[in-house]
This record gives C-alpha cells, sequence and structure tokens, in this order.
C-alpha cells in the first residue's frame, strides 16, 4: 500500500499544476490573454516592478530567449515597458505600465478565489505542512538537479 502510493506522488505532482492552470486560463479567457502572458504579467507584479528580464525568466521557469516574444507582445499591448538597465546597458527592465494595474487586480481576484476553491477543507496549518512538505520536495529535486549537472560536466 506504502509503495503504491509513493509511485502515484509524482503523477499527483505532475497533475496539479496543470489542473490549476486549466482553471484559471478558463476564467481568465475572457480577458483575452494568452496563459503565456498573464502569468508573465502576474510574475512580474509580484517580483516587483524593474526586474531585469533574465530573473524575471528564471522567475517563471522559462528561457530568456522564449520569454522576448511575449514581452514584445506585452508591450505592444501597452501592458510593459522595456527601459535601459542603468549599470548594464545590454540589460534591459521590464515595468509595468498604468494600463496593467487594473488588468492585474482582476488576474489576482481570480487566482485568489481559484486559490481559496482548491484549498477548501485545508487548515491553515494544513496548508503550512502543504508548504513546508511541497518546499521540502523541490529542494531535493534542486540538489538532485544539482548533482546530475555536476556529473554531465
Amino acid at each position: 500500500m506504502r509503495n503504491a502510493m509513493h509511485q502515484n506522488i509524482g503523477f499527483k505532482l505532475s497533475r496539479l499544476p496543470r489542473l490549476w492552470r486549466a482553471i484559471l486560463d478558463k476564467r481568465l479567457a475572457p480577458l483575452e490573454l494568452t496563459q503565456t502572458r498573464w502569468i508573465t504579467l502576474y510574475h512580474l507584479w509580484q517580483l516587483g516592478d524593474g526586474q531585469a528580464q533574465c530573473d524575471l525568466a528564471r522567475a517563471i521557469g522559462v528561457e530568456a530567449p522564449s520569454l522576448v516574444r511575449t514581452l514584445d507582445q506585452l508591450a505592444e499591448q501597452g501592458l510593459i515597458e522595456r527601459c535601459p538597465c542603468d549599470h548594464d546597458r545590454r540589460s534591459k527592465r521590464i515595468v509595468l505600465t498604468p494600463q496593467a494595474t487594473p488588468l492585474l487586480q482582476h488576474i489576482d481576484a481570480v487566482v485568489t478565489q481559484a486559490r481559496q476553491e482548491m484549498l477548501a477543507g485545508l487548515s491553515d496549518e494544513d496548508i503550512a505542512k502543504l508548504d513546508e512538505l511541497l518546499t521540502r520536495i523541490e529542494q531535493n529535486g534542486l540538489e538532485i538537479q544539482a548533482r546530475e549537472d555536476v556529473d554531465t560536466e
């Protein structure tokens, strides 16, 4: 029984983000933003204005060149601006425009509502423990990844 539970945990961990995003995508569809765009905007908002493009890519979990097209589209929509970095002219800082604020407030309300629904039935202690366990699993994964990266060099 325990072994079967351990085998299923990976599948559950991989299904949850897809389910989470599918729910949010459906609820955010009226905004006519692709998943990539709303995730980029939302991460930038959470991280704070003035993020370097490479830092934003890292936070989202994509390669910096992959983010360029999305940033181009968001700039065309008037939702972000690219500003030169003070200490590295090759680098650009990403800044939200005032036009993005009401959109982000709406996205945040949808995300908050979905989070409350997804975590329904869990106590604050349950959620704290879940966060602790997920953090531990993530840290284990990062350590494995770092070890395997060293082994392949």
